[in-house]
């Protein structure tokens, strides 16, 4: 483990200290501010009632991906062939980041219902600004003596997008990638708060209501630690398909 790793283990070891002691020697109530010690131990513990969720919100979040890219990837790659598209569509893709989320999550309510459809397209919401935005920066910060050579060669705009701009813009990808994984629980847990039947936001209402805190520093734990899982994921996943950058 490097010296940065222990340095910030250090920090979270200590905060997590601080905070424990301040709890017990201020004898903070549970229902106001539980220490970290009872909130691990409520997330283990609580764990039959919370994975259930747990599985539901990550289903919305996995599904919303899935959906972001789906739109992310064609939407960025036809910008960058047509840049008439791009300066046609920039306003809307500004304006669609630019809405409070708490604003449209009711509006997916009324529309979708209280099921799954509606925390997926949230998350969706969320996820494809920064993959479409890092992705169509990737295809523009292609070298240019690189793309005279490929005209040079006969290559077709096409054969070019797979043969270089692809692999050029690979890092730029995964970088809006780990950025938008990060960001699609909030996503999900704001349409789960608004409305929902199952879900981590859901439980957290509930739970808030019945001034269960330790509960809901539970939840707000399981939800980091998704956030981590999906952060490592795109990772070990970019380490896979940038195999040239690892060998730099």
């Amino acid at each position: 483990m490097s010296r940065a790793n222990f340095l910030a283990l250090g920090i979270l070891f200590l905060l997590l200290g601080l905070w424990e002691a301040a709890c017990r020697i201020m004898e903070i109530p549970l229902y106001i501010l539980p220490p970290p010690s009872a909130i691990v131990r409520t997330a283990v513990l609580r764990a039959p009632l919370i994975l259930p969720h747990a599985l539901t919100t990550a289903l919305e979040i996995i599904c919303g991906i899935g959906l972001a890219l789906a739109v992310a990837i064609p939407l960025a790659m036809g910008m960058f062939a047509y840049p008439w598209l791009e300066k046609a569509l920039s306003p809307f893709l500004v304006a669609s980041q630019a809405i409070p989320v708490f604003a449209l999550a009711p509006l997916l309510v009324v529309w979708l219902g209280y099921g799954i459809a509606g925390k997926v397209l949230m998350a969706a919401i969320i996820i494809f600004f920064p993959i479409t935005v890092s992705l169509l920066e990737g295809f523009k910060g292609c070298d240019r003596e690189f793309r005279v050579l490929f005209r040079l060669m006969g290559a077709g705009f096409w054969q070019t997008m797979r043969l270089l701009y692809w692999p050029w813009a690979l890092p730029h990808f995964f970088a809006g990638l780990r950025v938008g994984v990060t960001v699609a629980t909030i996503g999900a847990v704001i349409g789960e708060w608004v409305g929902a039947q199952k879900g981590l936001g859901y439980l957290m209402i509930q739970a808030n209501a019945r001034l269960k805190v330790d509960l809901v520093f539970a939840v707000i734990l399981w939800l980091s630690l998704m956030g981590l899982l999906l952060w490592f994921g795109v990772g070990w996943l970019e380490k896979k398909c940038i195999c040239w950058k690892n060998n730099q």
